[in-house]
C-alpha cells in the first residue's frame, strides 16, 4: 500500500485537479493508498482580490480549463468570493468530519464549493450549511469551529508543511516519502507516477503570492526532515 501525504489548501486551483486526478488514477491502476491530507494555508498579504478582467488571471485559469474539463470539474474564477478566503476554519471542520467518517467527502465538498459554486469557505455560517449538506451535525460542527478544538492541530500541520517539509508550492505530494509535483494534472500522468513509470513534473503550483511555475522540488523526507 502506498503512503501518500498530500500537502494542500482548498483555495489552491491546482490542488483540486491533483486530488481528483489522484483519486481516478488510484482506481485506474488498482493500487491501494493511505492518503493523509496536510494543510499549507495560503494566507496572502495583502488579501488577493480577483479581477475577472485581469489578463493574468484569465491566462492563469485558461491553463486549468482543459485539465479541469477532462476531470469533469466546471471550474470558475471565484470572483464572487473576494478577497480569497483563508481556509483555516474549513480545515478545522475537516478534522471533525474525519472523526465522523466523512473526511474525503468533506474535502471534495470544500474544493468544489469554492471553485465550482463560488461559496465563501472562510465564513463559518457557509461552512455549517455545507457540513449539514453531507449529513454532519450542524450544531456540533459549529461548536467545533467556535471553540477552536482543532485550531492548534491545523496551525501545527501548517507549520510542519512550511518548516518541517519545507514545501514552497502546493499541491505537493510525498509518495512513499518521495516529494512529487505534477505537470499536466491528468489521470494518465498521475497513474504513471504512481506506477513508477514517470517522474512527477513541476509546472504550476500555488503559494501565498499566487500561482506560478514551480521550482524543482525533489527529495526524500523522513522523520529527520527532507533532503
Amino acid at each position: 500500500m502506498l503512503e501518500i501525504l498530500f500537502v494542500t489548501d482548498y483555495v489552491c486551483p491546482y490542488c483540486i485537479l491533483a486530488k481528483e486526478a489522484l483519486k481516478r488514477a488510484l482506481k485506474k491502476t488498482g493500487l491501494e493508498a493511505k492518503i493523509t491530507y496536510q494543510p499549507l494555508l495560503l494566507k496572502p498579504k495583502p488579501p488577493v482580490q480577483f479581477d475577472p478582467n485581469d489578463p493574468q488571471v484569465i491566462k492563469r485559469f485558461e491553463t486549468l480549463t482543459s485539465a479541469a474539463h477532462a476531470l469533469d470539474i466546471d471550474m470558475k474564477i471565484p470572483v464572487k468570493v473576494t478577497p480569497r478566503p483563508v481556509s483555516q476554519k474549513a480545515f478545522e471542520g475537516w478534522y471533525y468530519a474525519c472523526e465522523q467518517g466523512k473526511g474525503d467527502e468533506y474535502a471534495d465538498l470544500m474544493y468544489r464549493s469554492y471553485f465550482v459554486d463560488e461559496k465563501d469557505i472562510g465564513d463559518p455560517a457557509v461552512l455549517r450549511a455545507l457540513a449539514e449538506s453531507i449529513g454532519l451535525n450542524g450544531e456540533e460542527y459549529a461548536e467545533v469551529l467556535s471553540d477552536g478544538r482543532f485550531a492548534d492541530t491545523v496551525l501545527s500541520k501548517d507549520d510542519h508543511s512550511r518548516n518541517g517539509l519545507k514545501v514552497r508550492g502546493i499541491p505537493t505530494l510525498f509518495i512513499d516519502g518521495i516529494r512529487t509535483q505534477f505537470d499536466e494534472y491528468s489521470v494518465d500522468e498521475v497513474a504513471n507516477v504512481l506506477l513508477g513509470i514517470a517522474d512527477g513534473g513541476s509546472s504550476m503550483v500555488c503559494g501565498e503570492d499566487g500561482c506560478a511555475p514551480a521550482a524543482p522540488e525533489t527529495g526524500v523526507c523522513g522523520k529527520d526532515g527532507c533532503k
